[in-house]
């Protein structure tokens, strides 16, 4: 569990990166756009880490 927040904070860190250094090359309406596609990944991302633990935690409880 500690290695998906691990990595979720660190995909939280890049995409902060990202959007700071992004944000002189692109015009407003484009950096808006990026930061709602970088929001909708890291939604995701959050999803299939969840899923994962739960799969994890079925299988886990199975055995």
């Amino acid at each position: 569990m500690a290695t998906a927040t691990s990595t979720v904070s660190e995909r939280e860190y890049q995409a902060a990166l990202t959007r700071h250094l992004n944000k002189s090359y692109y015009q407003d309406d484009q950096q808006v756009k990026l930061m709602n596609l970088q929001a909708e990944v890291d939604s995701l991302l959050e999803q299939l880490q969840n899923l994962k633990e739960q799969r994890l935690a079925a299988t886990t409880k199975e055995e």
